[in-house]
Protein backbone atom coordinates (compact mmCIF):
# COMPACT_ATOMS: atom_id res chain seq x y z
CA UNK A 1 0.00 0.00 0.00
CA UNK A 2 3.12 2.41 0.64
CA UNK A 3 3.90 2.05 -2.97
CA UNK A 4 0.76 2.65 -3.98
CA UNK A 5 0.83 5.89 -1.74
CA UNK A 6 4.03 7.27 -3.05
CA UNK A 7 2.48 6.76 -6.90
CA UNK A 8 -0.21 8.71 -6.21
CA UNK A 9 1.83 11.14 -4.77
CA UNK A 10 4.19 11.54 -7.45
CA UNK A 11 1.36 12.00 -9.83
CA UNK A 12 -0.53 14.93 -8.20
CA UNK A 13 2.89 16.14 -7.85
CA UNK A 14 3.46 16.20 -11.71
CA UNK A 15 -0.25 17.20 -12.08
CA UNK A 16 -0.85 14.43 -14.24
CA UNK A 17 -4.66 13.23 -14.92
CA UNK A 18 -5.21 10.53 -13.31
CA UNK A 19 -7.89 8.46 -10.75
CA UNK A 20 -7.74 6.64 -7.57
CA UNK A 21 -10.12 3.70 -7.49
CA UNK A 22 -11.85 2.71 -4.02
CA UNK A 23 -13.55 -0.24 -3.39
CA UNK A 24 -16.91 1.03 -0.53
CA UNK A 25 -18.55 -2.18 -0.22
CA UNK A 26 -18.37 -5.95 -0.31
CA UNK A 27 -15.42 -8.31 0.22
CA UNK A 28 -13.18 -5.92 -1.51
CA UNK A 29 -12.95 -3.15 0.55
CA UNK A 30 -10.78 -0.82 0.85
CA UNK A 31 -9.25 -1.86 -1.92
CA UNK A 32 -7.50 0.80 -4.28
CA UNK A 33 -6.21 1.13 -7.82
CA UNK A 34 -4.54 4.17 -9.12
CA UNK A 35 -5.34 4.63 -13.12
CA UNK A 36 -2.80 6.74 -14.71
CA UNK A 37 -3.04 8.07 -18.55
CA UNK A 38 0.62 7.28 -20.67
CA UNK A 39 2.09 10.43 -21.72
CA UNK A 40 1.61 10.13 -25.30
CA UNK A 41 -1.27 8.94 -27.59
CA UNK A 42 -0.91 5.82 -29.48
CA UNK A 43 -2.20 5.13 -33.27
CA UNK A 44 -5.35 3.51 -31.32
CA UNK A 45 -6.15 6.07 -29.23
CA UNK A 46 -4.78 6.57 -25.21
CA UNK A 47 -3.06 3.84 -23.31
CA UNK A 48 -3.83 3.81 -19.52
CA UNK A 49 -1.34 1.97 -16.72
CA UNK A 50 -2.70 0.37 -13.20
CA UNK A 51 -0.74 0.61 -9.99
CA UNK A 52 -2.33 -1.52 -7.30
CA UNK A 53 -4.59 -4.22 -6.75
CA UNK A 54 -8.59 -4.14 -6.12
CA UNK A 55 -8.16 -8.58 -5.23
CA UNK A 56 -9.62 -9.36 -7.83
CA UNK A 57 -9.13 -9.28 -12.04
CA UNK A 58 -13.03 -9.04 -12.95
CA UNK A 59 -13.34 -6.28 -10.45
CA UNK A 60 -10.31 -4.30 -11.52
CA UNK A 61 -10.90 -4.84 -15.43
CA UNK A 62 -14.31 -2.96 -14.97
CA UNK A 63 -12.78 0.06 -12.79
CA UNK A 64 -9.94 0.53 -15.33
CA UNK A 65 -12.50 1.02 -17.87
CA UNK A 66 -15.21 3.00 -15.44
CA UNK A 67 -11.97 5.05 -13.99
CA UNK A 68 -11.34 5.83 -18.03
CA UNK A 69 -14.50 7.07 -19.09
CA UNK A 70 -14.40 9.34 -15.28
CA UNK A 71 -11.11 10.71 -16.30
CA UNK A 72 -11.89 11.62 -20.38
CA UNK A 73 -15.11 13.89 -18.57
CA UNK A 74 -12.68 15.25 -16.13
CA UNK A 75 -15.68 14.11 -13.56
CA UNK A 76 -15.29 12.36 -10.00
CA UNK A 77 -17.90 9.58 -9.93
CA UNK A 78 -19.34 6.92 -7.53
CA UNK A 79 -20.57 3.70 -9.68
CA UNK A 80 -21.94 0.23 -8.33
CA UNK A 81 -21.20 -2.97 -9.90
CA UNK A 82 -23.53 -6.14 -9.30
CA UNK A 83 -22.03 -9.14 -8.66
CA UNK A 84 -23.43 -12.72 -7.84
CA UNK A 85 -23.33 -12.42 -3.73
CA UNK A 86 -24.32 -8.12 -4.18
CA UNK A 87 -22.74 -5.25 -5.45
CA UNK A 88 -19.50 -3.79 -5.49
CA UNK A 89 -19.20 -0.09 -4.84
CA UNK A 90 -16.23 2.06 -6.14
CA UNK A 91 -15.07 5.40 -5.85
CA UNK A 92 -13.33 7.07 -8.84
CA UNK A 93 -11.36 9.90 -7.14
CA UNK A 94 -10.48 12.01 -10.21
CA UNK A 95 -7.29 14.43 -9.95
CA UNK A 96 -7.42 17.08 -12.68
CA UNK A 97 -4.57 19.10 -13.77
CA UNK A 98 -4.25 22.80 -13.23
CA UNK A 99 -5.75 24.19 -16.86
CA UNK A 100 -3.33 26.21 -18.97
CA UNK A 101 -2.78 28.00 -22.17
CA UNK A 102 0.14 27.91 -23.80
CA UNK A 103 0.44 30.85 -26.32
CA UNK A 104 3.38 30.25 -28.60
CA UNK A 105 4.01 33.83 -30.47
CA UNK A 106 3.73 37.20 -28.26
CA UNK A 107 1.51 39.04 -31.10
CA UNK A 108 -1.07 40.93 -30.85
CA UNK A 109 -3.58 38.70 -30.91
CA UNK A 110 -2.24 37.25 -27.13
CA UNK A 111 -2.64 40.08 -25.41
CA UNK A 112 -6.32 39.93 -24.88
CA UNK A 113 -6.13 36.19 -25.53
CA UNK A 114 -3.94 36.38 -22.02
CA UNK A 115 -6.58 38.41 -20.98
CA UNK A 116 -9.64 36.20 -21.77
CA UNK A 117 -7.94 33.09 -20.49
CA UNK A 118 -7.24 34.28 -17.04
CA UNK A 119 -10.43 35.34 -16.68
CA UNK A 120 -11.77 31.76 -16.80
CA UNK A 121 -9.07 30.58 -14.67
CA UNK A 122 -6.27 28.95 -16.93
CA UNK A 123 -3.16 29.62 -16.19
CA UNK A 124 -1.42 31.41 -19.06
CA UNK A 125 2.40 31.21 -20.88
CA UNK A 126 3.44 33.09 -23.52
CA UNK A 127 6.68 31.57 -25.88
CA UNK A 128 8.37 33.67 -28.45
CA UNK A 129 11.66 33.70 -29.45
CA UNK A 130 11.86 37.31 -30.84
CA UNK A 131 12.81 39.74 -27.74
CA UNK A 132 10.96 42.81 -29.63
CA UNK A 133 7.79 40.88 -28.93
CA UNK A 134 8.28 39.32 -26.05
CA UNK A 135 8.31 41.84 -23.53
CA UNK A 136 7.10 42.19 -19.94
CA UNK A 137 5.50 45.32 -20.85
CA UNK A 138 3.00 44.02 -23.18
CA UNK A 139 2.46 40.96 -21.10
CA UNK A 140 2.98 41.83 -17.50
CA UNK A 141 -0.42 40.42 -17.28
CA UNK A 142 0.71 36.43 -18.06
CA UNK A 143 1.42 34.32 -15.82
CA UNK A 144 4.59 33.31 -17.72
CA UNK A 145 6.55 34.98 -20.60
CA UNK A 146 9.20 32.71 -21.84
CA UNK A 147 11.91 33.85 -24.19
CA UNK A 148 12.80 30.83 -26.28
CA UNK A 149 12.30 28.86 -29.26
CA UNK A 150 9.25 26.95 -28.61
CA UNK A 151 9.98 23.76 -28.70
CA UNK A 152 12.21 24.18 -26.47
CA UNK A 153 10.17 25.92 -23.95
CA UNK A 154 7.38 22.55 -24.44
CA UNK A 155 10.25 20.45 -23.69
CA UNK A 156 10.55 21.88 -20.19
CA UNK A 157 6.62 21.58 -19.92
CA UNK A 158 4.22 18.88 -18.82
CA UNK A 159 1.64 18.44 -21.48
CA UNK A 160 -1.28 17.39 -20.46
CA UNK A 161 -5.41 16.87 -21.30
CA UNK A 162 -5.63 20.31 -19.43
CA UNK A 163 -2.96 21.88 -21.64
CA UNK A 164 -4.30 24.15 -24.70
CA UNK A 165 -1.43 25.10 -26.94
CA UNK A 166 -2.04 28.20 -29.82
CA UNK A 167 0.38 29.13 -32.37
CA UNK A 168 -0.19 32.30 -33.71
CA UNK A 169 3.38 33.45 -35.26
CA UNK A 170 2.90 32.86 -38.80
CA UNK A 171 6.99 32.16 -38.84
CA UNK A 172 7.23 28.80 -39.77
CA UNK A 173 10.46 27.87 -37.72
CA UNK A 174 8.34 28.46 -34.41
CA UNK A 175 5.31 27.30 -34.70
CA UNK A 176 5.97 24.13 -37.01
CA UNK A 177 8.08 22.84 -34.57
CA UNK A 178 5.76 23.39 -31.82
CA UNK A 179 3.19 21.39 -33.10
CA UNK A 180 4.84 18.57 -34.07
CA UNK A 181 5.73 18.73 -30.38
CA UNK A 182 2.43 19.34 -29.09
CA UNK A 183 0.52 16.69 -31.15
CA UNK A 184 2.77 14.13 -29.87
CA UNK A 185 1.48 14.44 -26.50
CA UNK A 186 -2.30 14.42 -24.97
CA UNK A 187 -3.24 18.07 -24.84
CA UNK A 188 -6.76 19.23 -24.97
CA UNK A 189 -6.58 21.55 -28.01
CA UNK A 190 -4.65 22.56 -30.41
CA UNK A 191 -5.05 25.64 -32.63
CA UNK A 192 -3.02 27.54 -35.35
CA UNK A 193 -3.86 30.67 -36.83
CA UNK A 194 -3.61 31.19 -40.44
CA UNK A 195 -6.01 30.94 -43.55
CA UNK A 196 -6.80 27.81 -45.34
CA UNK A 197 -4.13 27.92 -47.64
CA UNK A 198 -1.72 28.57 -45.17
CA UNK A 199 -3.17 25.97 -43.39
CA UNK A 200 -2.53 23.48 -46.34
CA UNK A 201 0.78 24.44 -46.81
CA UNK A 202 1.57 23.64 -43.16
CA UNK A 203 -0.45 20.42 -43.50
CA UNK A 204 2.60 19.58 -46.04
CA UNK A 205 5.11 20.42 -43.92
CA UNK A 206 3.93 18.28 -41.00
CA UNK A 207 3.56 15.40 -43.08
CA UNK A 208 7.07 15.93 -44.17
CA UNK A 209 8.32 15.96 -40.64
CA UNK A 210 6.41 12.56 -39.60
CA UNK A 211 3.03 13.85 -38.85
CA UNK A 212 0.60 11.44 -39.23
CA UNK A 213 -2.97 12.50 -40.81
CA UNK A 214 -4.84 11.40 -37.47
CA UNK A 215 -2.32 13.61 -35.77
CA UNK A 216 -3.26 16.67 -37.72
CA UNK A 217 -6.57 16.15 -37.82
CA UNK A 218 -6.14 16.88 -34.24
CA UNK A 219 -5.37 20.97 -35.21
CA UNK A 220 -7.75 23.65 -35.03
CA UNK A 221 -7.57 25.69 -38.09
CA UNK A 222 -8.70 28.30 -39.13
CA UNK A 223 -8.44 28.69 -35.36
CA UNK A 224 -11.49 29.78 -33.42
CA UNK A 225 -15.11 29.63 -33.98
CA UNK A 226 -16.39 31.29 -37.42
CA UNK A 227 -17.93 34.82 -35.31
CA UNK A 228 -16.99 37.32 -38.12
CA UNK A 229 -14.04 39.18 -36.18
CA UNK A 230 -11.31 41.01 -37.67
CA UNK A 231 -9.02 42.72 -34.75
CA UNK A 232 -7.06 41.20 -32.84
CA UNK A 233 -9.47 41.13 -29.53
CA UNK A 234 -12.00 39.52 -31.43
CA UNK A 235 -9.63 36.94 -32.82
CA UNK A 236 -8.70 36.25 -29.29
CA UNK A 237 -12.47 36.30 -28.26
CA UNK A 238 -12.95 33.60 -30.96
CA UNK A 239 -9.69 31.11 -29.91
CA UNK A 240 -11.01 31.35 -26.26
CA UNK A 241 -14.67 30.56 -27.33
CA UNK A 242 -13.45 27.66 -29.05
CA UNK A 243 -11.38 26.39 -26.41
CA UNK A 244 -14.26 26.77 -24.29
CA UNK A 245 -16.50 24.81 -26.45
CA UNK A 246 -14.02 21.52 -26.44
CA UNK A 247 -13.43 21.83 -23.10
CA UNK A 248 -17.10 21.78 -22.42
CA UNK A 249 -17.67 18.66 -24.88
CA UNK A 250 -15.18 16.74 -23.42
CA UNK A 251 -16.76 17.34 -19.86
CA UNK A 252 -20.20 16.14 -21.38
CA UNK A 253 -19.35 13.55 -23.86
CA UNK A 254 -16.15 12.08 -22.41
CA UNK A 255 -13.97 12.62 -25.61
Amino acid sequence: MAELFDAVAQAIRQDELCAVVTVLSGDKIGGKLLVRRERKREAGGPSFAATGSLGDTALEQAALAHAREAMEARRTTRISLPVEEGEWELLIDVHVPQEKLVIVGAVHIAIPLVAFARELGLKTVVVDARPIFATQDRFDHADELIRSWPEDALREMKLNESTYVVTLTHDEKLDTPALVYALDHPVGYIGALGSKRTHAKRVAVLREAGVSDEQISRIHAPIGLDLGGRSPGEIALAIMAEIVQVRNRVKETGR
